[in-house]
């Protein structure tokens, strides 16, 4: 009955569109907020789209695990028939599930095992969970779409919190009691609101999550178990310890022959071989000796010639990293003279910049001494004249 959880959805969402309308006053004919039952209503719309949205992935992955576990009992009760590996008789066979998705997977397992297949056995094994695995499960469910929808009504609570106290507190104004006690109204209206949609939010949030984690647990275990079933009577088994021994048996004795007709055919020519080698080392040694004296002493003429230009290159070198510490020592002592150059340039252009401050003070002082003089003089030729 997990499977089937996803129903209990809409019938808390019909019950909650009821207990919604019930609140603003539909079924008394007085609706108490046309504002407040529009934002309800244009939520759960698209609370219930969502519900829809989830419901179509959760009755796709149902027909999948019925079909899993149909299957898996089709196969046991076949194997108990037979008492033999089922393999010979699912390998050719179109129509495993009755199901379109697993059955397209299923036959690229086939075609995978038939590569594998050699003589009446097989080399190697293939898992049939790379191909029908949890990640199958997870795409059929839409779990990148439900393993959000829990938080995206989390969210449209908030949201609605949000709307509801904006909308009351836009309308809440006044400056004396009389004013805002007219206004408690609109207030209490948005935060019915703001109540009603955080409390659908919050509430559809958990019953969503609870039902969603029980649904793909429900999947999984399913899916485990048709994989129990599968490899107990249908999976092909490699080829057997037993077999691979009596191969490994046969080919060391072909070995053991051979190695045995190539010792035979050795024992009549050895004595003759050796004798051949000895004289054909005797040779190589004494023409060796001959021809390599006069190279190894030309060869050592050139090892000393190497040596003393190796040795010219090193004193060359020696006195390249001489003439380098001194050109460093050089550059030092120019950067330690700029330095010295610059900080006086800094001290002189700081003594310039006190001095202009002190002219400018002066002029200035001058400039206001010379204006009430004049000043002065004004006044005293006007009194004169008078």
């Amino acid at each position: 009955m997990k499977n089937k959880l996803y129903f209990l959805l809409f019938i808390l969402y019909v019950l909650m569109i009821g207990f919604i309308l019930y609140l603003n006053g539909v079924f008394a004919g007085e609706i108490i907020s046309f504002e407040n039952l529009l934002i309800n209503m244009t939520f759960l719309l698209i609370i219930g789209i969502m519900f829809i949205i989830s419901a179509v992935s959760f009755a796709r992955l149902n027909r999948c695990t019925d079909a899993l576990t149909d299957t898996a009992e089709k196969m046991e009760k076949e194997y108990e028939k037979s008492g033999e590996c089922l393999w010979d008789h699912y390998q050719d066979r179109e129509k495993v599930f009755g199901d379109e998705v697993l059955d397209g997977l299923f036959h690229k397992y086939q075609k995978r095992m038939r590569g594998l297949r050699k003589g009446k056995g097989f080399t190697d094994t293939c898992d049939l969970e790379e191909y029908i695995g949890e990640d199958v499960l997870e795409e059929l469910g839409m779990s990148h779409f439900n393993s959000g929808v829990s938080g995206t009504l989390t969210g449209i609570g908030i949201l609605g919190t949000f709307i509801g106290l904006s909308m009351g507190l836009s309308s809440f104004s006044g400056d004396d009691i009389y004013t805002i006690a007219d206004n408690v109204g609109p207030l209490l209206d948005g935060m019915k609101v703001a109540f009603h949609t955080s409390i659908y939010g919050i509430f559809f949030s958990l019953v969503f999550n609870f039902i969603y984690r029980s649904i793909m647990a429900d999947a999984y275990e399913k899916l485990a178990s048709f994989m129990d079933v599968f490899k107990e009577c249908v999976m092909p088994r490699p080829v057997s310890e037993e077999e691979g021994s009596n191969a490994m048996l046969i080919y060391q004795a072909n070995m053991a022959n051979s190695l045995k007709t190539l010792t035979d055919l050795m024992k009549g020519n050895a004595a003759q071989q050796i004798k051949g080698v000895e004289q054909i080392v005797d040779q190589f040694m004494t023409q060796m000796s001959g021809a390599m004296g006069t190279e190894f002493r030309k060869l050592g003429n050139a090892l000393n010639e190497v040596c003393e230009v190796e040795r010219v290159y090193a004193a060359n070198h020696r006195h390249m990293e001489e003439a380098q510490i001194a050109l460093l020592e050089s550059n030092n002592t120019i950067q330690n003279a700029l330095k010295s150059m610059l900080e006086e340039q800094e001290r002189f252009a700081k003594d310039l910049r006190e001095q202009s401050g002190k002219l400018s003070a002066t002029c200035d002082e001058l400039s206001d001494e010379i204006s009430a003089q004049l000043y002065t003089f004004n006044k005293m030729g006007e009194a004169y004249e008078k």
